[in-house]
């Protein structure tokens, strides 16, 4: 299984066109995501990593991202290689997200 990398352009209008069925996991640190993150994002860390792998729907999107778009892409590898089907990193991760939304 693979992954594709996603604009974060593609990753909001997957989103706004498929609403309650996206899954969003946030992979930076406890304050980052606490600071600031995208509406619905899971965070993920070791604690709840297998709960989410359990939990997780394998036929769903599932966008992953990070500060810049690096770190998500071996994530979303990993949860490639784990079953699920619709496994995206964002490029750009959280920062190009933000500006997205400036924009708009």
């Amino acid at each position: 299984m693979n992954f594709t990398r996603i604009s974060v352009e593609e990753a909001a209008e997957l989103i706004r066109e498929n609403p309650g069925t996206v899954q969003i996991a946030d992979i930076r640190d406890d304050e980052s995501f606490e600071t600031r993150h995208i509406d619905s994002a899971v965070h993920l860390h070791n604690s709840n990593l297998p709960e989410f792998l359990e939990q997780g729907n394998l036929e769903e999107p599932l966008l992953v991202y990070c500060y810049h778009g690096n770190m998500s892409q071996s994530a979303a590898a990993f949860f490639a290689e784990q079953g699920f089907k619709q496994a995206f990193s964002i490029d750009g991760g959280f920062e190009a997200w933000e500006l997205l939304k400036q924009q708009a």
